[in-house]
């Protein structure tokens, strides 16, 4: 009885670990039709907004720093025979994700994302 069991639940819990996470657009998606007030309230005060023929345009902006992987990850500063050494500190790189709402009568009609960060 056990073995049978374990035969259903374990495929079905490694095939539910596979399943891929949403996009930032999917996640995004169920933001149009809301309000400027639940938008601020979620994202927080907005890095920049600018209004052209009734739209208004609200950006918010996220970076993060990341570590990237160095290029001479090992090295021996006394010739062949000396000690193994690392890098003294490894690479960062700020990458970052700007995402722009078009807002029309104070309701959001369209999003748009760009950057590395972006996920």
């Amino acid at each position: 009885m056990r073995g049978w069991l374990a035969g259903l639940v374990l495929p079905a819990l490694l095939l539910g670990a596979c399943t891929p996470l949403p996009t930032l657009g999917e996640r995004l998606q169920p933001w149009i039709g809301r309000s400027e007030l639940d938008l601020v309230s979620a994202f927080g005060v907005p890095s920049g907004t600018y209004e052209v023929e009734g739209t208004k345009f609200v950006q918010f902006v996220q970076q993060r720093t990341i570590f990237a992987p160095a290029d001479y990850p090992y090295y021996r500063p006394y010739g062949r025979f000396g000690p193994l050494m690392g890098p003294a500190f490894p690479p960062t790189v700020i990458v970052g994700c700007e995402v722009t709402f078009a807002l029309r009568r104070g309701m959001v009609e369209s999003f748009s994302f760009r950057g590395e960060g972006c996920r």
